[in-house]
């Protein structure tokens, strides 16, 4: 049976609900190759501005694509080493992290037993059963960390690599994207590949100045209260901060739960969350739409879900992945006949700082009834 625009709209959704759950399954399978891929496209579309003014510069294009990539490998080499060295002191900490939160638990365990009446006996045979549980996975666990380190060094070989060959063979590839489509598509093609360039290299660099402003301002807060491992807890909240919605979160609790074990003074634990999630009130309303590029334009719901698919299909990854994953959906949605309707269900115009869309012409739309009426 043909497809087309003249098909029952159940038809319709059901081939493109197909198509969508074969690209979720294909992405699923494929993961170990496309998201060393996905980090080297980004990584070369941020790094393409320096290389062509270094080519402008009469500089060989492999060598202007060598200097780009060391820098860049130089400044994220900065950034492990700077959180290797705390995550360090805080390991040697550990123990004693470990007996105040053992402190704290029998508080806990006291409470439970005068407000709700279970014996501390009941509350260990409860801790005993779940700590059994995880010890019989024990195997899974030890075979999902090593796969997980020997994803990582993947990542860590193929990435360079990948954005080197990207960039030395970029106008190879612009070739090939316009050569696929039929010319009557070639602007929409072009349009596509304008609008992707830009929006990733607005996103990318917004998203490196917002971290390095939210890393300050939450180290300079708890360093004034005096909070251990300040400017480790600061900068992980940054990173985290990539994350929509959940990162901060995690971030605060678990900044909240390593306060409580080094810190006598209950007030710093509220503090703590004043204070970092003050910021992220600030970042939201104020760096995030000023900083990160207006042409990001998703809305809430969708980020969401997106952050919580690309966890579920690539782990990790896929949590950092999918919000620049999701916009460059919406602009291919956007210039593609048919599928203008979930770039809507994509986009923020409800939202947005200005007056929608859709607000102008439910105007417009009364402005009329009311000149027929006159």
């Amino acid at each position: 049976m043909q497809i087309n625009n003249s098909s029952p709209l159940y038809v319709q959704l059901g081939f493109k609900f197909l198509v969508f759950f074969f690209i979720c399954y294909f992405i699923y399978v494929a993961q170990e190759i496309l998201v060393p891929l996905a980090f080297a496209v980004l990584l070369a579309v941020l790094l393409l501005p320096l290389v062509n003014f270094l080519e402008n510069r009469n500089i060989p294009r492999v060598l202007s694509i060598a200097i780009s990539l060391l820098l860049a490998i130089l400044f994220i080499s900065a950034i492990i080493y700077f959180l290797s060295t705390q995550i360090a002191n805080f390991v040697d900490d550990i123990p004693s992290i470990k007996k105040h939160l053992n402190d704290h638990w029998i508080t806990v365990q006291r409470w439970i037993r005068t407000k709700m009446h279970i014996s501390l006996r009941e509350q260990n045979e409860v801790f005993n059963d779940a700590a059994e549980k995880i010890t019989g996975t024990k195997g899974e666990y030890i075979s999902d960390t090593f796969f997980s380190i020997t994803e990582a060094l993947m990542l860590i070989i193929l990435m360079p690599i990948y954005t080197f060959l990207i960039l030395y063979y970029r106008d190879l590839i612009r070739r090939f994207l316009y050569a696929v489509f039929r010319k009557e598509h070639s602007d929409k093609v072009g349009l596509v590949i304008k609008q992707s360039k830009l929006m990733i290299n607005s996103y990318m660099t917004g998203l490196l100045i917002e971290m390095g402003i939210v890393a300050a301002c939450n180290s300079i807060g708890l360093v004034m209260l005096g909070i251990k491992y300040a400017l480790f807890f600061g900068v992980l909240a940054a990173v985290l901060n990539i994350i929509p919605y959940i990162g901060m979160f995690t971030a605060t609790l678990f900044t909240v739960l390593v306060t409580l074990t080094t810190s006598t003074n209950t007030s710093d634990i509220v503090w703590v969350i004043v204070i970092m999630y003050g910021i992220h009130i600030l970042d939201v309303n104020i760096l995030m739409p000023k900083i990160v590029a207006s042409r990001l334009r998703i809305n809430a719901l969708i980020s969401i879900l997106g952050v919580i698919a690309g966890g579920a299909l690539t782990g990790i990854s896929g949590l950092f992945l999918s919000v620049p994953a999701v916009a460059m959906t919406k602009i291919i949605c956007d210039q593609v006949e048919g599928l203008q309707a979930w770039g809507i269900l994509l986009g923020d115009d409800i939202t947005g700082t200005k007056r929608a869309g859709i607000y102008k012409r439910i105007k417009v739309l009364k402005s009329r009834k009311t000149n027929k009426a006159g």
